[in-house]
């Protein structure tokens, strides 16, 4: 019931993006879309995978709206064109890495700051390693992580599960249906001291935060949406 109605037409008409220009600590000019709820219980920054760009999240952004809260999807300057063009990537004209995007994420953070709400850091594939390290660094400011298909992609080996280890706020993890991404998940959530931590394995996945969007993984959507929800709905909101 609760999700036939977060996931309803209904609940997600009005939801227009606003553009956002964000300015990460080495002067790299990141691109951004913000989708403002009403009466936000929390705002999520959304973090795109490989080869991706906010628009990773067109039709993610929306269902959080429904679901109250504020989300900020942003281009990575490692990234690139798989759902749609990376203004952030284009602006700068050379490769970046994993670890060089970092930077922009803690560019979300402080967006975010000001606003006064529960942080909730979102990250998919390579940004699913990068939240561990940028919660871990901001341990009394973050609300709570949702990783999709984290990995140990960074330079380090080791470096995420080191970071997980100093994760407290809950935690939500998930992935495709393969089993190496499933234990990869399960190896860093298991070296964190946080109270509540969650893992969803899916019968039908896919990697990353695709796995929520339906052409893209039309088995399996509904079911990844129902845990997320489950585990968003849960978390303390923002004083009324």
């Amino acid at each position: 019931m609760v999700l036939a109605f977060w996931l309803s037409a209904s609940a997600l008409a009005g939801v227009s993006p606003k553009p956002v220009g964000l300015k990460a600590h080495d002067g790299v000019s990141i691109s951004g879309l913000v989708y403002e709820a009403r009466q936000p219980r929390g705002v999520i920054l959304l973090f795109h995978q490989a080869g991706s760009s906010k628009a990773e999240y067109e039709t993610i952004a929306p269902r959080l709206v429904a679901a109250g809260f504020t989300a900020l999807a942003i281009d990575q300057r490692s990234g690139g064109t798989l759902y749609g063009p990376n203004e952030t990537v284009s602006r700068l004209g050379k490769p970046a890495t994993y670890k060089d995007a970092k930077a922009d994420l803690e560019a979300a953070f402080d967006w975010a700051l000001p606003r006064h709400l529960p942080i909730i850091l979102w990250g998919s594939s390579y940004s699913a390693a990068l939240v561990f390290e940028v919660g871990a660094e901001h341990t009394n400011q973050v609300t709570a992580i949702l990783a999709f298909s984290p990995g140990e992609y960074l330079d380090t080996t080791g470096a995420v599960a080191h970071a997980a280890g100093r994760i407290q706020v809950p935690i939500y993890v998930t992935s495709s249906s393969d089993a190496d991404e499933i234990q990869a998940g399960r190896e860093i959530l298991s070296a964190a001291p946080a109270r509540v931590k969650a893992q969803f394995a899916p019968k039908f996945g896919v990697h990353g935060s695709s796995t929520l969007v339906e052409a893209r993984n039309p088995k399996g959507a509904a079911e990844n949406w129902a845990h997320v929800l489950t585990f968003l709905l849960a978390l303390p909101q923002a004083p009324g």
